[in-house]
């Protein structure tokens, strides 16, 4: 039978099965006749079909004894097993993801407390595994390209688990375990590897959610993750020639630690806001991406302007209340004795808001000491008050809504080492010396979008704190001011304000402005009652300098207490309400009064962030002030060798802290550290315009006057280059101690390395490759009889030589500071005589031209006398200089 079945042919298996089909049907219809004639028997129970072993297990089933907290996406609990629930409706809808770092180690970059990276994201499902994919935003298209650029450029998965139940049988959702997001979503091993160079691995079987909470909004998850390295590798037995950091020195073991991730999942607005496209005559951050729907327009990036959407109750109102103002919570933690200074510095935002209309724009509200929630969540934007080992700054990120840049959250980051180092450096308990690199590793834990990087790298109250430890060793030292005294607390509280309103700009969407200090004349400067009622500078987004006086000038405010010119127009730009018919003609009138001089504006690259953006404009600087950045320099010297002075005439007294000279010391080297970069912009500098293209006539790019350009020169050759700037008494240098209960104590006081570091950041940029560039451009930029009394290349590398090796001519002798900076400078020429490097061919030439004539100078010193340290150094260096002006150039 089944062998004839099988070979049949298809019509006739279906002929077969309607037969039997048929009679089964004639059976069931007959029923069997029963024993006995008795009545018929009961039929037996249809058997039940197996179960399906791959069906997913009923909804209630899987979240039975779970506690469940509603939200975007629901949350189900049970001990330490955490689901999500996702709503199918939700799938491919975007929303905003971000991570947020809400506990640390507390060294080196690795902070609590700080804002991590956001990204538009959706979830997506794939047969039974749910995927939350990050969107790429970078490149768009609405009309016939979407598919195209849907093609082109490829989304990120972000992390990934199985579906876990059934659908819920009303809601239409289903539940997945959370514990995929227990991996390293922000990828911070790499920071800790960056900050330790040792490969710490997140191990999940450690991890766990330490909170949770939803929200119809919002649904977050804080995940406490265990990282480890399986064991720290010994030093090696010969010192590296770049230094290694040392393993974690805050923890108890440096092979464990947890850091919190605090995971957002926000709902974007069902409305987008409003969108305003960014003018460059003002600074404010963007989201950007690159537009394909047109191939017409010479450049289709797109930069929109981040701000909060802030719509008036009453439109017809000239002063109302917003619908919904910008509220920051303030932390639990920041200490009671500040508060007040915190809340000053986010309301007096509210004066700009006023004069375009908001009444009460900015709020600021208290976290109450009980409350439940973390304000690291993606709808509180708050101050964070946060503590670490070695930090001192305060950072101002935001998160926004990529399709239109509206900003969804903020969390200013507050170190409390800068409100206690106010009052520690006014009891001089510490030395204070620049952190190496933890403002850049704190970036690092912040977004990286494009647009706000800047904002990440935010390291004000971090150098303001230097500006103010000065600021206080002078004004103590010349008894104007007292430890604990009223002043003091005063001085500490308006520090706090000064920093608070700086990072709520950024948070309002505000970039640096670098350009704003010179705005206030020197005599302005002077004028308490004018620095009171307008700050020292035209905005609080610049790094503002403290306004110490030199002895004998009149005390104006020592810092910014109050909004600027800049600030005001800034935030009319972003936020002024305006009919959308009328608003491209309306933003271009504000836009047009950047030729207005308290306006001026220049950002970050302005000032300089390194590599081929070095800074050309010597009117834009971090931590200068006046109109007249030069003379700021000559001024930071003055005060600097006043404050040497004075700590060398005080002496020592009993009960001083042992590190209290040596960082008084260390304070006037910081300060001339900057201002000799400021006065080394000057040579070879341009000074840079936003204008745009056939508004008002004036040049793009205009060289410095010769005149202002040779003053810097000399300034700088006849001042820092000079060992007389740097005297001090054997007794001082003697009595600089250590602190005897700290492991890693120092020793003597490197007076000599201190200055080099000093000379050596004015001459690296006086011999820069841009630097050279823009002098042998410079007559391109100049009318011809304007040529002839401009500064030339030759002249700059001239009157360098001439200054380092002023005692070859004079037959002087060469002190030890002295034969350390020429080293230096010879060390340079070698190097570009021998390697090259990336000087023009012209600068090249000039560089052998002068060494040709410092070798000349050095063999006729050689046969003068002088010490035997002279006489040696004199013969060392025309050694190595000859040896190089033989060799043969290695190009690289």
């Amino acid at each position: 039978m089944n062998t004839k079945l099988k070979s049949a042919p298809r019509w006739a298996l279906s002929a077969l099965s309607l037969a039997l089909l048929s009679l089964g049907q004639a059976q069931a219809q007959t029923p069997p006749a029963t024993p006995n004639g008795g009545a018929s028997a009961p039929a037996a129970a249809a058997p039940r079909p197996p179960a399906d072993p791959t069906a997913l297990k009923p909804f209630a089933e899987i979240s039975k004894d779970f506690k469940s907290q509603e939200g975007l996406f629901s949350i189900w609990k049970k001990d330490e097993k955490v689901l999500l629930e996702i709503p199918r409706a939700m799938l491919n809808k975007p929303f905003l993801f971000t991570v947020n770092i809400a506990n640390s180690i507390g060294e080196r970059g690795m902070y609590a407390s700080q804002m991590g990276p956001d990204t538009m994201a959706e979830f997506r499902l794939v047969g039974r595994q749910l995927q939350l994919i990050a969107v790429n935003n970078k490149f768009r298209a609405k009309g016939e390209g979407k598919e195209s650029v849907a093609q082109a450029f490829s989304p990120s998965l972000i992390g990934a688990t199985s579906v876990a139940s059934a659908d819920h049988p009303e809601r239409k959702s289903f539940l997945v375990d959370a514990s995929f997001l227990l991996s390293d979503i922000p990828g911070y091993s790499t920071r800790l590897e960056y900050a330790y160079r040792l490969p710490y691995s997140l191990d999940k079987s450690n991890s766990s959610f330490a909170a949770t909470r939803a929200e119809a909004q919002l649904a977050t998850l804080t995940g406490r993750m265990h990282f480890a390295t399986a064991r720290i590798p010994a030093p090696p037995l010969m010192p590296t020639p770049v230094p290694m950091p040392t393993p974690p020195q805050s923890v108890p073991d440096p092979r464990s630690f947890f850091v919190d991730y605090v995971y957002n999942f926000r709902a974007l607005p069902d409305e987008p806001a409003a969108t305003r496209p960014i003018d460059p005559r003002l600074g404010h951050f963007m989201e950007s991406y690159v537009d394909l729907d047109s191939d017409v327009n010479p450049n289709n990036r797109v930069h929109l302007l981040n701000r909060w959407r802030l719509e008036k109750q009453d439109p017809s109102a000239a002063l109302s209340e917003p619908k919904q103002p910008i509220v920051y919570w303030m932390d639990k933690n920041i200490p009671a004795r500040y508060r007040k200074a915190v809340e000053a510095g986010i309301l007096e935002w509210n004066k700009a808001f006023e004069k375009i209309g908001f009444k009460n724009a900015v709020v600021a509200k208290q976290q109450p000491d009980d409350a439940n929630w973390d304000n690291m969540d993606a709808t509180h934007a708050s101050i964070r008050w946060f503590v670490g080992a070695d930090v001192g700054f305060a950072i101002g990120p935001s998160h926004t809504d990529p399709r239109t840049g509206e900003i969804l959250d903020a969390d200013i980051g507050m170190s409390d080492v800068f409100a206690r180092g106010s009052r520690r450096f006014l009891v001089e308990d510490v030395l204070t010396q620049g952190q190496s690199s933890e403002s850049k590793l704190a970036a690092l834990t912040q977004g990286w979008k494009e647009g706000n990087r800047f904002a990440a790298q935010c390291n004000y109250a971090h150098e303001a704190s230097a500006e103010m430890n000065f600021a206080m060793d002078i004004l103590e030292a010349r008894g104007d001011i007292a430890p604990d005294s009223p002043e003091a607390e005063a001085f500490v509280n308006s520090v706090i304000k000064d920093v608070i309103m700086h990072e709520v700009g950024h948070t309002l969407g505000l970039k640096h402005n670098f350009k704003a200090s010179t705005v206030v004349t020197r005599a302005q400067l002077q004028d308490k009652a004018f620095t009171e009622a307008n700050g020292i500078s035209a905005s609080v987004m610049d790094y503002n300098a403290y306004n110490v006086p030199l002895k004998g000038e009149k005390t104006g405010s020592f810092n910014n207490t109050t909004l600027g010119p800049y600030d005001y127009w800034a935030i009319e730009y972003a936020y002024k309400p305006i009919d959308p018919a009328a608003e491209k003609a309306e933003l271009a009138k504000i836009a047009s009064r950047s030729t207005e001089p308290q306006l001026i504006y220049a950002d970050d690259m302005d000032a300089g962030v390194g590599g081929p953006y070095d800074g050309m404009d010597p009117l834009a600087n971090r931590f200068d002030l006046g109109d007249d950045p030069l003379a700021y320099f000559t001024k930071r010297l003055a005060l600097s060798k006043e404050l040497w002075d004075r700590v060398q005439e005080r002496g020592f007294k009993p009960g001083d802290d042992p590190l209290r000279a040596r960082r008084v010391l260390l304070s006037g080297f910081q300060q001339l550290g900057r201002g000799a970069e400021s006065a080394a912009k000057y040579v070879g500098g341009m000074t840079a315009l936003r204008d745009l293209p056939g508004t008002t006539g004036r040049p793009a790019f205009q060289p410095i006057a010769p005149a202002k350009q040779r003053e810097a020169l000399k300034s700088l050759t006849s001042g820092l280059f000079s060992a007389d700037s740097f005297r001090f008494k054997p007794e001082f240098i003697s009595n600089l101690r250590v602190d005897y209960n700290e492991w890693d104590r120092g020793g003597l006081a490197d007076i000599g390395g201190a200055v080099a570091r000093l000379q050596l950041g004015a001459l690296d940029r006086l011999m820069s490759p841009a630097t050279a560039k823009r002098l042998l451009d410079l007559p391109g930029y100049l009318a011809e009889k304007d040529r002839k009394g401009a500064i030339s290349l030759a002249e700059v590398y001239g009157s360098i030589q001439g200054a380092v090796w002023s005692e070859l001519k004079t037959g002087a002798e060469i002190e030890r500071l002295r034969r350390n900076l020429q080293r230096e400078h010879l060390k340079r020429l070698t190097t570009l005589l021998t390697k090259g490097g990336p000087l023009p061919a012209d600068a090249l030439a000039l560089v052998r031209w002068h060494a040709t004539q410092l070798q000349a100078d050095l063999k006729a010193a050689s046969a003068k006398g002088g010490s035997v340290e002279t006489r040696a150094h004199v013969a060392e260096s025309l050694s190595a200089l000859t040896e190089a002006l033989r060799a043969s150039m290695s190009r690289v």
